[in-house]
């Protein structure tokens, strides 16, 4: 019996590459400096996964920004509109910077491509560009290069590359006329030639990740998935090839696993879904390996020993134990690193810290289940394995977790609490008399740029450096300064800019009860954007307002609204590390609840625009279109309770980011908000497709320039975007708006990209017939 990893975290235990990276893109550190950081990562994650027993370690999860631009970059996937650099001979990891987030100097002005959430994550990734017959051809050596690198340092590692597959059904036809999985012959061939140069340098097993056999497909990706394996083992017999499947079971691909694909190793994700475990092993040939993903990977709570134990006995016995392996159900990738970096707090005492496990402590809880079959009587293990179960026992029996007043609201909720007063159009009708808005209202998503000044202050607040009210005067003047800013550029409804907040998770979860926070628990969102994710480990409860202090200062400085800016339920629940021994769906309606408590106290307050931002909503889809039903009905009454306890007259806003809208837009229509506003502008209005089709009842901001980017957009590709935009949706529904928070952006970029946004709403009021 083997152990294995998919994948380990890449930031460095401390954000080493983030911070690196961004000194980089400033301008205050090498291209050097940058590539020793990654190196330093790469080696020190090689030799710690084969300290704790790893026998098969991954290389080539390690990303400078994104693994699947890394895959673009190894076939030349490059878009067109990056020729430019290419002439110029930039570097190849400047070229791959530029692609992820745009160029703008040089009399250059290139778009970023398109990013999207990997599958049900909060990961985002770089969605790949195809054109009809497009050609591939080997131009990065990174995989050959990270092999290579670990073999040096005594690591044969197996590289993880994206299957050919997946990676093609990652991305998104460019032009009409084919689709993508049409290309598989042209990109199979480049597949083939680093295959022959990773042979060559004695590689003895590939992890080919092929997330899409847990998905739904189609007869042709069916056959594209045959010929690609049959090609890649008849030209490599010798080399063991792991098709890694994660995220969801593969029961309704099984027949084509196990009888079409050839292959010698399948990992299988046991942790979301144990129903297909027997399934899997009546099915599979005897001739393939099974690696077990059984200690969980995308979430912090500790393995339970026992429990993986029966499923690993179960295994050995149909299959043998030199055909069975143990592994996270994913790449932990997405797990925060080291617990053992976390200090005891006032939040992560050590009652709830010792139920759970990180990245580093997922590797031991590997090695030590292998322990567990094969010395069940030594000991120093078994001790080990008591341990365990008395933790298990102390989650389940802890007086911290149970609020008998939180159960009974729950199951006192009824159909009247998820429904306004009245329908959309007898809403907007007094809300137009209300707020007295113009045509193409322009407003922004909510925060403005997080200073390293405002970060410093809350830093020292936090470690009692400065006085509390040291501190709430200086978030008062910033927020008073980014009023006027707001109200000199011309904006129609205003926000207060979020200074006071870390992160739209992390803020409200420190004022809720039944949330703990971590000090290094990041994971990476996109690029060198990571977030800390808090941890639900009980009932959730709301002790008192948690917003309404600084909305309301807000608008007592100017006569235009103010929104009153709140994470929506669904969101905190995705975005945070959900405890696991109860329903979601109940989860989530405690974070309901605690929110509509906000949203009666902002209204009360005097607040007229309320935005409850749930850009989780799709991210939280199951994988399998059969069980999408049941999600929705529970999210999105989750979104119309946390938002109906208003009156007609108060407006409620929600906003969405990189998600795909066409098939569940009926239920955004449900969630019946007065304003959503979405991502559209790095898809350059293709989302707004949704709408074709549909008649979207309500208000919509479809977001026209890219905060993720700090390319600066004009007037008038706002406009023409907005042009796009009135293809689908009347004037009058139409607001302006950037396509995200602008925490990250700079002031001088913000305000630039803001003059033109509403230079192009003032210009298109102008064109639109006085009668509209």
């Amino acid at each position: 019996m083997l152990t294995h990893n998919l994948g380990y975290p890449r930031i460095g235990s401390k954000r080493e590459l983030k911070k690196a990276s961004e000194q980089y893109w400033s301008g205050k550190t090498t291209q050097k400096n940058l590539l020793q950081v990654g190196k330093n990562i790469r080696q020190e994650n090689w030799l710690l996964q084969k300290n704790e027993g790893i026998d098969l370690i991954p290389s080539n999860d390690f990303s400078f920004y994104d693994q699947v631009l890394d895959m673009s970059m190894l076939v030349g996937a490059i878009p067109k509109r990056f020729n430019d650099l290419v002439s110029k001979k930039v570097s190849s990891l400047d070229l791959y910077f530029a692609m992820a987030r745009g160029y703008q100097k040089d009399d250059l002005d290139i778009t970023a491509m398109e990013m999207t959430k990997w599958f049900d994550t909060n990961y985002h990734y770089i969605v790949p560009e195809f054109y009809k017959d497009q050609e591939f051809k080997v131009s990065s050596t990174k995989v050959i290069d990270e092999f290579y690198e670990a073999k040096q340092l005594g690591v044969i590692t197996k590289p993880v590359l994206i299957g050919p597959v997946s990676y093609l059904l990652l991305g998104k036809e460019k032009e009409s006329g084919f689709k993508r999985i049409e290309l598989i012959h042209n990109i199979l061939a480049v597949y083939i030639e680093v295959l022959e140069k990773l042979y060559d340098l004695g590689v003895t097993c590939i992890q080919f990740d092929e997330p899409f056999l847990a998905l739904d497909i189609d007869e042709e990706v069916k056959l594209a998935y045959q010929l690609v394996y049959k090609k890649l083992k008849t030209r490599f017999p010798e080399v063991k090839f792991m098709i890694a499947t994660y995220f969801e079971g593969v029961i309704q691909n099984l027949d084509l696993i196990s009888n079409s694909l050839t292959f010698d190793i399948l990992h299988i994700d046991l942790v979301r879904n144990l129903k297909q475990f027997d399934a899997v092993l009546r099915e599979l040939p005897d001739t393939v390996q099974l690696s077990l993903g059984i200690v969980d990977g995308r979430n912090v709570w500790k393995n339970d020993f026992r429990k993986s134990l029966e499923v690993i006995f179960e295994a050995v016995r149909s299959r043998g134990e030199e055909n069975i392996l143990i592994a996270p159900s994913c790449s932990l990738l997405h797990s925060p690193c080291d617990l053992d970096l976390e200090p005891d707090s006032d939040s992560l005492v050590p009652e709830v810290k010792q139920w759970l496990s990180f990245a580093k402590q997922k590797l031991k809880e590997v090695t030590m289940l292998k322990q567990l079959t094969f010395s069940p009587e030594d000991e120093s293990i078994l001790i080990k394995l008591d341990n365990n179960t008395a933790c298990i026992y102390s989650r389940q029996t802890s007086g911290l977790i149970h609020s008998a007043l939180v159960n009974e609201r729950v199951k006192n909720v009824t159909d009247q609490d998820a429904n306004r007063n009245s329908n959309f159009a007898a809403r907007k009708e007094k809300q137009k008399a209300s707020l007295n808005l113009p045509l193409f209202p322009t407003t922004t998503i909510g925060s403005f740029p997080q200073t390293k000044t405002i970060r410093s202050w809350r830093s020292k607040f936090k470690k009692g450096e400065i006085s509390f009210e040291e501190y709430t005067g200086y978030l008062r003047e910033e927020i008073k300064q980014t009023i006027k800013i707001q109200e000199d550029l011309g904006l129609d409804v205003l926000v207060h800019g979020e200074f006071e907040r870390n992160d739209m998770v992390e803020y409200f979860g420190e004022k809720l009860k039944g949330f703990a926070f971590t000090k290094y628990g990041w994971v990476q969102s996109y690029g060198s954007r990571c977030v800390k994710p808090p941890i639900i480990y009980g009932n959730v409860d709301r002790p008192a307002a948690m917003t309404v202090k600084w909305s309301s200062y807000a608008q007592s400085l100017t006569s235009k609204p103010v929104k009153g800016m709140l994470t929506g339920p669904v969101t905190i629940l995705q975005w945070s590390f959900v405890r696991d021994d109860q329903p979601r769906a109940k989860t989530c309606l405690e974070i309901a609840l605690a929110i509509r408590d906000e949203v009666k106290d902002l209204e009360h307050a005097g607040i007229r625009i309320i935005q409850i931002d749930e850009p989780a909503i799709r991210e939280g889809l199951p994988l399998l279109k059969n069980e999408w039903q049941e999600y929705l009905e529970w999210a999105i009454k989750a979104f119309r309770i946390s938002a109906s306890a208003v009156q007609d007259q108060t407006q409620i806003h929600t906003h969405m980011c990189y998600s795909e809208f066409n098939d569940i837009i009926d239920h955004i229509a449900n969630m019946d908000a007065d304003v959503i506003t979405i991502e559209c502008s790095r898809s350059q209005m293709e989302l707004l497709d949704a709408f074709a089709d549909f008649k979207y009842p309500n208000d919509i901001g479809p977001g026209v320039y890219d905060i993720h980017a700090p390319r600066i957009p004009n007037k008038e590709e706002i406009v023409k975007l907005m042009y796009k935009a009135q293809q689908f949706i009347p004037e009058e529904q139409l607001w302006v708006n950037p396509d995200c928070g602008l925490k990250t952006r700079g002031w001088e970029e913000t305000k630039k990209a803001l003059i033109a946004m509403v230079q192009a709403a003032k210009q298109l009021r102008a064109q639109v017939p006085q009668t509209v």
